[in-house]
């Protein structure tokens, strides 16, 4: 279960290194702090700057803080670490069933092509059936955890006849790499670096299975408190996805500048990743909470959870 208690990485550590006093509610905002990961498009607004050229004239810079997965940027937008985050479909619907003090700002398109599921050439496994009575690493409440239930929901396969070992992409790696695993589901840039060192069997991606969103979330006290942050940033996010869409031979690059990615990984998945940000409509949270239906009916989420609870009303809507 989603353990809101639980610091992943030392929420008190991480609140010394990006600088803030906890409590979004200040009557002048002096930073933003903004939670992302090694790929998508919060990490081409970083490279070009976008959010901090938005908000110059407000007086406000921005932090940066890294993240390997969506649990815990989740984790650290609920005790106010971090104001605002990206994450896949799944991160949020654990955090809200959990308590987690977070609202949905806006939608960007799905992981796609650039998640899945996928064995070493080697392994006898052949189809998502054939993963009955098998180890499946997988991070717990993200997005692939979502990829594995309902690819195995397709194939008739009872989520209880397999194995999930739930590891973070770095230890899953390991466990792939040492056949520790059988299977394994991530996403980019974490499945392309598995492209380039093993040429993978893949067995089902999320554009396969799966027609889901990843989210823009905030603090829901930031929210309410910096209301025009939210906007700016989430226009600023806007100009990024312009950017990277009308200049695709630059995209991998940007990312590997910022992440330290190797190159050949992230070209893999600037090339099949899609880019925009728009607002939050009934048929998205009609689609994320049939998603948060299948985890409480499977037991792997502690209560029932309404979607549009923890939806952001944007100012004039």
């Amino acid at each position: 279960m989603f353990n809101l208690t639980r610091r992943v990485f030392g929420i008190g550590l991480l609140a010394a290194t990006v600088g803030l006093s906890f409590g979004a509610a200040a009557q002048d905002l002096k930073q933003l702090n903004i939670g992302y990961q090694k790929t998508g498009l919060p990490v081409i607004a970083r490279q070009q700057q976008v959010i901090e050229k938005a908000l110059a004239d407000k007086g406000v810079t921005v932090k940066w803080v890294e993240f390997t997965a969506g649990p815990p940027l989740v984790e650290a937008l609920n005790v106010g670490a971090i104001d605002v985050g990206w994450t896949g479909d799944a991160p949020p619907i654990f955090g809200q069933s959990a308590g987690a003090n977070i609202v949905y700002a806006a939608a960007l398109p799905s992981n796609g092509d650039g998640e899945a599921i996928f064995v070493k050439p080697a392994s006898p496994v052949q189809s998502i059936a054939d993963l009955k009575g098998k180890r499946i690493g997988i991070g717990k409440g993200t997005s692939a955890h979502n990829l594995l239930v309902a690819a195995l929901e397709k194939a008739g396969v009872p989520f209880d006849q397999i194995t999930p070992v739930y590891l973070s992409p770095a230890d899953a790696a390991a466990a792939f790499a040492s056949d520790q695993i059988d299977a394994w589901a991530v996403w980019d840039p974490f499945f392309a670096i598995a492209e380039t060192r093993y040429q993978p069997r893949v067995l089902a991606r999320s554009s396969d299975v799966l027609k889901v969103n990843t989210y823009f979330l905030a603090n829901k006290d930031f929210a309410k408190a910096h209301p025009e942050i939210i906007t700016t940033t989430i226009a600023a996010l806007g100009e990024a996805a312009k950017w990277a869409d009308q200049n695709r031979d630059k995209v991998a690059e940007a990312l590997h500048e910022v992440t330290g990615v190797p190159l050949d990984a992230q070209t893999i998945a600037a090339n099949r990743s899609k880019f925009g940000i728009f607002p939050i409509t009934d048929e998205i949270v009609a689609s994320q909470q049939a998603t948060a239906d299948r985890f409480y009916k499977l037991g792997l989420i502690p209560k029932a959870v309404r979607i549009s609870d923890a939806v952001w009303a944007a100012p004039g809507n």
